[in-house]
């Protein structure tokens, strides 16, 4: 209720229409990608340490559009950024030294004037990713990108949509077969390795594997994947879920993160550091320091062995797989109270355990909590900036809507002064996957 249907035709026409004054081309010619956002109801921040992970698309993200050139040379614009990207397929991509860019999103609105004019790395590193795998592209393309507005800095992984989105254009264009779980391998290529984030593997797998309606499972460990449907009798033929729940996207005015610590890739090195101590305590010493080659006894076993930073990121990591179990079992039961109070405890955790999160969100989540309807709730990402998501009963969507408009704005007025009242909170159904039309 409240949901639209993404991307509409209007919003289609106009990337059409633009691709073809850039490219002198028939609209009729331009493809377009669809790129979705991605939401992580349960699983978070154990991605990287090869942990089960769910996750489900939403109807926004990124919309890309584009023809194949005649030749080589690659020519892009951005709604978000001025100015225009240009180079060529036939050039060799080297990794970026960006570990800067943590945290950042691809399309995110900076005052950084060096980021400005780097926008279109990401499309470098689609091409890098493609070329260190042995793919020799004889076409560049001609393209408009563009992110659903207000949600390029909400963690709901803007920069994996992006990566994709280039991928698969670039593959049509070169009429490359490659398989979403290749293009999985292909994103994580562009972000570990092209612009080195640390980050694991579940925000490409959600945009490429998800199918409407079903929450997607990923084991991160051995890369298997799977779509847990819910109960036949709550689904027509088509596959697609009556309309028992809303996802709410509740924004807190937040774009630069709220962090003083070094945040993403810290956090990762402490759940390594963990692990390692954990394996050679166990007698396991050879094994690659993650925290799912430690087995859940071995951990009850030694975790008195960690000092207390330690011990709270391997508490959420083996925690939070538990929360996973027990999701996957709710929603393939249709048990959405259930399942919203296992994302409610999982936000929870990654407050106390895993240290993420600032007031201004900690303060929203608990505000989505009390709205009516809400099943449960946590930040989308990390909640240093960006929104929370929320799971609500379909019939009370903009009931809830309504609530956090009144109340947020009384605990933080100047942020959302920054913030168009409607835009505050979005209504969103969950999506399918990433693909080109």
């Amino acid at each position: 209720m409240g949901a639209m249907r993404w991307p509409s035709e209007s919003e289609l026409e106009v990337i059409r229409k633009k691709v073809a004054e850039m490219s002198g081309k028939d609209s009729k010619q331009v493809r377009v990608v669809i790129s979705p956002y991605r939401i992580c109801p349960l699983g978070a921040h154990i991605d990287h340490q090869g942990g089960t992970v769910s996750a489900m698309t939403i109807n926004k993200g990124v919309l890309l559009g584009f023809v194949p050139s005649d030749n080589s040379q690659v020519l892009l614009q951005s709604r978000q950024f001025k100015g225009e990207v240009r180079f060529s397929v036939d050039e060799e991509q080297l990794p970026q030294n960006s570990a800067e860019l943590e945290n950042s999103g691809a399309l995110k609105r900076s005052s950084s004037s060096q980021e400005e004019c780097n926008w279109g790395n990401y499309a470098r590193g689609a091409l890098y990713a493609l070329q260190k795998r042995g793919n020799h592209l004889k076409k560049g393309i001609i393209g408009f990108i563009c992110g659903a507005e207000g949600l390029d800095s909400s963690g709901l992984s803007s920069s994996a949509a992006v990566g994709v989105a280039y991928l698969l254009a670039f593959e049509s264009a070169n009429k490359l077969i490659i398989s979403p779980t290749e293009n999985i391998e292909y994103d994580r290529l562009i972000e570990n390795e092209y612009l080195g984030l640390k980050n694991g593997i579940l925000d490409q797998s959600a945009i490429l594997l998800s199918s409407y309606g079903c929450l997607t499972c990923m084991n991160c460990k051995t890369k298997e994947h799977r779509l847990i449907r819910p109960p036949e009798s709550n689904a027509n033929h088509n596959n697609e879920t009556k309309k028992q729940f809303n996802i709410l996207l509740a924004f807190s005015g937040l774009k630069q993160a709220l962090i003083t610590n070094p945040g993403y890739n810290s956090r990762v090195a402490e759940c390594r550091e963990a692990a390692k101590i954990l394996l050679q305590a166990s007698g396991n010493e050879g094994l690659e320091p993650l925290l799912s080659n430690v087995d859940p006894k071995a951990y009850e076993e030694h975790k008195g062995k960690l000092d207390p930073n330690l011990a709270r990121r391997a508490e959420h990591y083996f925690s939070e797989n538990k929360r996973v179990t027990k999701g996957l079992e709710a929603w393939a039961s249709g048990n959405i109270e259930d399942f919203g109070k296992l994302i409610s405890a999982s936000g929870l955790s990654s407050i106390k355990n895993y240290e993420s999160g600032c007031e201004p969100l900690i303060q929203l989540c608990e505000i989505l909590l009390r709205a009516p309807g809400v099943y449960g709730a946590r930040f989308s990402g990390a909640g240093f900036r960006g929104c929370c998501i929320a799971f609500v009963d379909a019939d009370r969507a903009l009931e809830a809507a309504s609530f956090i408009r009144q109340e947020y704005p009384k605990l933080q007025p100047e942020l959302t002064s920054q913030i168009d009242q409607e835009g505050m909170v979005l209504i969103c159904d969950a999506g399918g996957c990433a693909r080109v039309i």
